[in-house]
């Protein structure tokens, strides 16, 4: 039979109250106490009844981690970043997948909420209004991860990705190219990704290039808008001579593209990723890239989440992390 919380406060010698505030973290009891009722729990090998508990304190430590598109080898390694710092604290994770779909999000939000979980971790592909409006009517405390909110009210951990898309193409720049392609998501999109596209622009525009329609993809991250991008380019006869790239997917996509289609990656084009995932380093050619903090993006927004679910005021609540061009093999 299951040991109960009345056992684990016998074998203690303390109370059922004092058993309760040692599980809830309550600092009135003293180290002495909980290291005997600690040892109890161990020895009786209790365990607390979640959801009874949950009923009593409102609190599930349960942290909902929300990402777009798991697929992707960015978000895992940001997960790991969270959740590493979810465990040192005690909180269990609830991971779900919008698998880039709005209506998702908005689903798995409302669920997340039924959960009782404490808090959320968003990392979303559309940070539209509408999902604003959803995060504020539930009243769930929240942290962004990439992405930020204009107005700056929720708190967010995210890199400057705009600056960062900005330095990769003045870095292909400077290496002679003229004829700068680029694959990634529109600008009119309200998330992170769509600032990479703002920095191309803005980059080509000062160095007195001309913005070419003809060589600019808008799709997703994944592989296959790289491949389906390059082919789109090549079947109007665009020229290019380097590309910048919002993923290191896309990259790899794309580079397959020009590689089927006898263009060699560095010799006829240089070719820049975005994130620095595993695969960056290990795919051929080995690609020069924008790398993220990914694991710290993650560590970081579960610490300010839970400082925030234990209503600790946060010293600072807009994280811009650095961000870093690492030079490999795919442009000249």
């Amino acid at each position: 039979m299951a040991a109960s919380i009345k056992d684990v406060a016998k074998e203690a010698g303390v109370s059922i109250a004092t058993v309760s505030r040692v599980l809830n973290d309550v600092d009135v009891v003293n180290e002495d106490t909980k290291k005997k009722v600690k040892e109890a729990i161990k020895k009786l090998g209790y365990r607390p009844n979640i959801v009874a508990r949950s009923l009593k304190t409102q609190r599930t430590r349960t942290i909902g981690i929300l990402v777009p598109d798991i697929s992707s080898q960015f978000y895992p390694e940001v997960v790991r970043g969270a959740e590493d710092v979810a465990n040192i604290y005690g909180y269990n994770i609830m991971l779900c997948n919008s698998d880039l779909d709005i209506e998702k999000e908005k689903e798995y939000l409302r669920v997340m909420k039924e959960k009782m979980v404490d808090g959320v971790i968003y990392m979303s592909s559309s940070l539209q209004e509408e999902i604003l409006e959803l995060i504020n009517e539930l009243q769930v405390t929240t942290v962004l991860v990439e992405s930020k909110d204009e107005k700056g009210i929720i708190p967010s951990v995210t890199i400057d990705n705009e600056l960062a898309t900005y330095e990769s193409t003045k870095y292909l720049i400077g290496k002679q190219n003229k004829d700068i392609a680029f694959i990634g998501v529109h600008k009119d999109g309200a998330n992170a990704w769509s600032d990479r596209f703002t920095g191309y622009e803005k980059a080509i525009k000062e160095s007195g290039l001309k913005l070419n329609e003809d060589i600019i993809y808008f799709d997703d991250l994944r592989p296959r808008s790289g491949y389906e991008g390059i082919k789109a380019m090549l079947e109007k006869g665009s020229k290019f001579d380097s590309l910048v790239c919002a993923s290191d997917e896309v990259a790899m996509g794309a580079i397959n593209a020009l590689r089927d289609s006898g263009i060699n990656v560095p010799g006829d084009v240089d070719v820049v990723g975005f994130n620095d995932i595993y695969a960056a380093s290990l795919f051929y050619p080995r690609l020069t890239t924008i790398s993220q903090p990914m694991y710290d993006m993650g560590s970081v927004a579960m610490r300010m989440l839970i400082k925030l679910v234990n209503h600790q005021e946060l010293e600072q609540t807009q994280f811009v992390l650095p961000h870093d061009l690492v030079e490999r093999d795919s442009c000249k």
